[in-house]
């Protein structure tokens, strides 16, 4: 066993945040839908507590006269690549807005009023 390595070199690590247990096809169709903007996701796995932040969310669109498409994404190499580790979360024009939550009517609405 060697203390030092020296000659040997580093290997290369992949700037994936999920440790490259992602595909290069998902991850490209993540960043598109990063840089595509002007809309809203709910991320999580389709739990109770993911669904019931689409429903406020889809409620907070409907008060402001927005329109109520949502995208819910449910894979988690996607999910991990918007760098989020605890859902649900709600991304607003490719930014995490709030994670780890189940926001209220009320709350999105804020959010959406400061996000546009």
């Amino acid at each position: 066993m060697s203390l030092f390595n020296f000659g040997k070199r580093k290997e290369e690590t992949s700037s994936c945040c999920c440790s490259g247990n992602c595909d290069a096809k998902s991850m490209e169709k993540t960043e598109n839908a990063k840089t595509k903007g002007a809309s809203v996701r709910v991320l999580g796995s389709g739990c109770a507590k993911c669904n019931q932040l689409e429903t406020a969310t889809k409620a907070a669109l409907e008060q402001l006269g927005m329109d109520t498409t949502i995208d819910h994404v449910t894979d988690f190499s996607q999910i991990a690549a918007y760098g989020v580790m605890t859902t649900p979360a709600l991304v607003v024009d490719g930014k995490v807005v709030s994670y780890g939550k189940v926001l209220k009517p009320e709350e999105v609405v804020k959010i959406l009023q400061n996000a546009r």
